[in-house]
């Protein structure tokens, strides 16, 4: 005979369990959305990952490069969160300028779109450009001879898709192939030092329409930015219509520094991660994006 008081006991915690739950939905919103500020808030204040889809600033940075950004060296303005949804205002808050050699993200005034650039030259300068030299306070910035880097799958038909090029329109005689089949860009580089001994190299291609500038004096809480693929750079030295920056940019256009590389793709990678591995570029995650600096004499 079963024992009563057992059965009892067992449909009273049976009465107990609680019933099965659904998804709290309003939840699940509530967490993706506090996820979405988070990151949003980090991309606005902290860093933000940035890709590189041109060749001005060649040959420290390629296409296909993927770099950090830190938001908070120059404090903030109106550009500083992710979407440049704020309305201008004028300054930045915590701000500081810029050091010249520092590679910066600006946006053209007018503009929604992120240029990367080298600070050349800060406020107060006399900045001019006479065949292709940058003459900052009447005095020609050192540059060194002639030399030449051979960047490897850089070019071809097999990359064009990527947005990857070695041009001979653009860069003559610059394309070659090796022996094993790979293909080649030798750019010719000149090595630029500025005032603050800080150092980096420049692409040399001869005359172009950036080599002749006129004389300016930098106003105040701006700053004159160039690319290091000098004949190849829209930047301060070209008007807005030119695609340019329009000449030296407003402090408050600053978006950030370039930190250093995390990975990069020469070109073949496609929307399939399972060609991500074969398109990964030896030897470039992780270099730094600072100028290197020299001592000066």
């Amino acid at each position: 005979m079963p024992n009563k008081d057992l059965a009892l006991s067992a449909d009273g915690i049976n009465a107990a369990k609680p019933p099965a739950a659904g998804t709290d939905w309003l939840a699940e919103a509530r967490g993706i959305l506090w996820l979405i500020l988070a990151v949003l808030g980090f991309h606005s204040l902290i860093a933000k990952p940035f890709y590189i889809p041109s060749e001005s600033m060649l040959p420290d940075l390629l296409v296909g490069d993927h770099l950090i950004v830190t938001k908070y060296p120059y404090g903030y303005s109106y550009i500083s969160p992710t979407f440049h949804v704020l309305p201008f205002f004028k300054g930045r808050l915590l701000g500081r300028l810029p050091e010249r050699g520092d590679i910066v993200v600006a946006v053209p005034p007018g503009s929604g779109s992120d240029y990367i650039k080298r600070v050349i030259g800060l406020p107060g300068d006399r900045l001019e450009v006479r065949d292709g030299v940058v003459i900052l306070n009447g005095v020609p910035i050192k540059r060194g001879p002639v030399h030449y880097v051979d960047i490897p799958n850089y070019g071809g038909d097999a990359l064009s898709e990527g947005g990857v090029s070695c041009d001979p329109g653009q860069y003559p005689g610059a394309l070659y192939v090796a022996r094993d089949g790979t293909r080649h860009c030798r750019l010719p580089l000149v090595t630029e030092t500025l005032p603050n001994g800080r150092s980096y190299d420049t692409v040399e291609l001869g005359l172009s329409d950036g080599d002749n500038r006129p004389p300016i004096t930098i106003p105040a809480h701006q700053v004159f930015l160039m690319g290091d693929n000098r004949d190849r750079s829209a930047d301060s030295r070209f008007s807005i219509a030119e695609r340019g920056l329009g000449g030296p940019v407003p402090w408050e256009n600053l978006g950030g520094r370039a930190e250093f590389i995390t990975h990069s793709f020469d070109g073949k990678a496609s929307w399939s991660p399972l060609s991500w591995w074969g398109a990964l570029r030896d030897g470039r995650a992780g270099r730094s994006l600072h100028a290197q600096r020299v001592p000066v004499k």
